[in-house]
């Protein structure tokens, strides 16, 4: 796999205006509760950092825009579709978009089980479903042959073997209260 072409100041730049709008929609929405906002960004930049991200990819239950606004923000030559079925939170992530500017990223307000089968190089999912049903349910019939499923997990969360995937990445990456789990596999189709 080719390495993409990450921004890292484009990504800077779109987590200030994501900051700024969630700021003034969180307590409306509850969108990522009570305690300070900086954790969120940092989890999410760190699990996008260094994925081989090309093509059409999707972040399943993108809720507050964690982690697909930074994946969006730092491949600008990656599509992203932040599916959130909840339409509240989908304006919310429309908003996000348009202020950050983001020309490769789109909220769908629908549920994974409406999305186009076959339709993607990549998922992402943090905290959506369990990662054994985020790959039966989701990534064996959304992902494209070759495409890969970024899973994020509790720094003690892991993922047994699944037929149809094979094992590409699995790091720890530092969050601000420990550390976190990043489990990809490859979609053998």
């Amino acid at each position: 796999m080719s390495t993409p072409r990450e921004d890292p100041a484009r990504m800077a730049a779109v987590n200030r205006a994501h900051e700024a709008l969630l700021e003034q929609w969180r307590k409306a929405m509850d969108l990522i509760g009570p305690g300070p906002a900086a954790p969120h960004f940092i989890d999410a930049a760190a699990s996008v950092q260094g994925l081989p991200v090309a093509g059409r990819w999707a972040d399943l239950g993108s809720g507050a825009g964690f982690p697909g606004i930074a994946l969006a923000g730092l491949y600008p030559d990656t599509q992203v579709d932040l599916v959130e079925s909840r339409q509240k939170r989908a304006i919310f992530l429309q908003k996000v978009i348009g202020a950050a500017g983001l020309t490769n990223a789109t909220a769908r307000c629908m549920r994974s089980e409406d999305l186009e089968r076959g339709a993607y190089d990549g998922l992402i999912s943090r905290a959506y479903k369990s990662p054994e049903s985020v790959l039966r349910e989701d990534a064996a019939r959304l992902l494209r042959p070759g495409g890969l499923v970024v899973l994020l997990l509790g720094d003690g969360g892991s993922v047994d073997d699944h037929p149809g995937f094979a094992p590409f990445l699995h790091d720890r990456y530092a969050v601000p209260d420990g550390f976190r789990r990043r489990v990809a596999l490859t979609f053998l189709g």
